[in-house]
């Protein structure tokens, strides 16, 4: 979460909170890029392109959603609604995530930003029931965030499959924006090469895993990079 104050929720400190519904999601206006699980990739391939980044401290892999052609830009966010079909779960999620407990990393609790435009104690939906009890709309999140956890899981086995079988290749992108040339640095794609070199038992073991609709969703969103460039160039005219 990129907002201050988070807060462990509590029925006590957080009573009267509410969550307004929110057309936009003004938390990643400043983020060009959001992760996204395994389990969307069909979804968001439609919409941005999926790349991998990875983590100069824990040289982890995390495969991305790309919002805008560069750092601190997001595209998505321009006017009062989300311009776009589908957010990730990364960025719906808010202001609520799942975080592990300081005395217990194997046990988890849900906290909440306070600091932002959605949460308040005025309007939108409830978090508790006047007797203390979760509201339906906290459970249905909290239910959110136990799925997104378990796809994150699924997700860091899909990424360290990749890289244990070398297919991950860094990639620097150019695009084109009028007569102004764009580069996208350390983006790491999956090389189709190497991928169609695999031997037939490595391949099957790719696709008894359900891994292969995602590599080749991931590869196949590479076409919505000019997406990115038409939403740049329309908002620049």
């Amino acid at each position: 979460m990129s907002q201050q104050n988070i807060q462990p929720l509590n029925k006590t400190a957080h009573a009267k909170t509410k969550v307004k519904a929110q057309k936009n999601f003004l938390h990643v206006s400043s983020q060009h890029m959001a992760p996204v699980v395994v389990h969307e990739f069909s979804r968001a391939s439609a919409e941005f392109p999926v790349v991998f980044v990875k983590n100069s401290e824990s040289e982890s892999f995390q495969p991305v959603a790309l919002f805008g052609v560069k750092p601190g830009e997001n595209l998505y966010t321009v006017t009062e609604s989300w311009e776009g079909t589908y957010a990730p779960a990364s960025v719906t999620n808010f202001p609520l995530a799942l975080v592990p407990e300081t005395k217990d990393a194997n046990n988890f609790m849900v906290v909440i930003a306070t600091d932002n435009a959605v949460v308040n104690e005025d309007e939108g939906n409830a978090l508790f029931e006047d007797n203390g009890d979760e509201s339906e709309y906290l459970t249905r999140r909290k239910e959110a965030l136990g799925k997104y956890f378990e796809h994150a899981q699924i997700t860091q086995a899909f990424t360290k499959e990749l890289v244990e079988r070398d297919l991950l290749t860094q990639q620097n992108l150019e695009l084109t924006l009028g007569s102004e040339k764009i580069q996208i640095n350390g983006l790491y794609l999956v090389d189709e090469k190497k991928l169609n070199e695999l031997s037939d038992e490595d391949y099957t073991a790719l696709r008894k895993r359900g891994f292969l609709a995602p590599i080749y969703a991931h590869l196949n969103s590479m076409h919505q990079l000019h997406r990115l460039v038409k939403k740049k160039v329309t908002l620049a005219s």
